[in-house]
């Protein structure tokens, strides 16, 4: 088993986090920056004074330009003690953004229906590369479920097409799931960002309007269906 493997099931774990954020200053956005996903966060979370959580925050500064574009409540969790108190410090100037300690398999602290929207930019990924991947994110989207308000919306960007990723979300709760994409390569992309793609049950009509592309980000939209 090489390094890498090594690390990626580490993923889960609190200290590797501590351990890597302590060595890593500068901020880091996974996948992407919020310019590019401005027009869906935009076209899914309309209304800008109400509560919207970040999952896995990290150092990113994703949650900065929420609140540049007048987002007005950001919550940001991450496992990571050592980058909560990093960005705690770094944004106590702007009370928009609040930075808790928090695994986002217990999120008990926040009750149920509490926000309008949770992104997740790269956690779940995280999740699944760790060990016990299928229970933990299992539990994640459980506690994802439990903190969305009716009809709120799961927002995940990741590189998991949807042959991998469509069975693990319906399967964990009744979510309706719209999925858009970001194809980093193209000059002129297939797809327009704010136009769903179709999406068949198993996922497989995807390669079929899009090819197979390793450049493109997957990104769900699942709104929390009750009724």
């Amino acid at each position: 088993m090489g390094l890498t493997e090594n690390a990626s099931q580490a993923y889960g774990e609190a200290w590797y986090w501590d351990n890597r954020y302590s060595n890593e200053s500068g901020p880091f956005d996974w996948y992407q920056k919020y310019p590019s996903l401005a027009p869906l966060i935009n076209l899914y979370v309309p209304h800008r004074s109400h509560p919207v959580l970040v999952i896995g925050c990290g150092n990113s500064a994703f949650s900065e330009g929420m609140v540049d574009d007048g987002y007005q409540d950001v919550v940001n969790i991450d496992i990571s003690s050592v980058v909560i108190d990093t960005m705690h410090t770094k944004y106590s100037h702007r009370p928009q953004l609040k930075f808790l300690k928090m695994d986002v398999r217990n999120m008990s602290a926040f009750q149920a229906a509490s926000f309008d929207a949770v992104i997740d930019k790269g956690t779940l990924d995280s999740i699944l590369c760790g060990n016990n991947s299928r229970q933990n994110s299992t539990q994640m989207l459980e506690e994802v479920w439990r903190v969305l308000k009716d009809k709120g919306v799961y927002i995940l960007i990741t590189y998991g097409a949807p042959v991998y990723r469509l069975h693990l979300l319906k399967e964990s709760c009744s979510w309706t799931i719209k999925l858009h994409v970001i194809d980093e390569a193209a000059e002129h992309p297939k797809w327009e960002l704010r136009n769903p793609i179709p999406v068949d049950a198993e996922g497989s009509s995807v390669e079929t309007t899009l090819g197979k592309n390793p450049d493109v980000h997957y990104i769900y939209v699942c709104t929390k269906v009750t009724a």
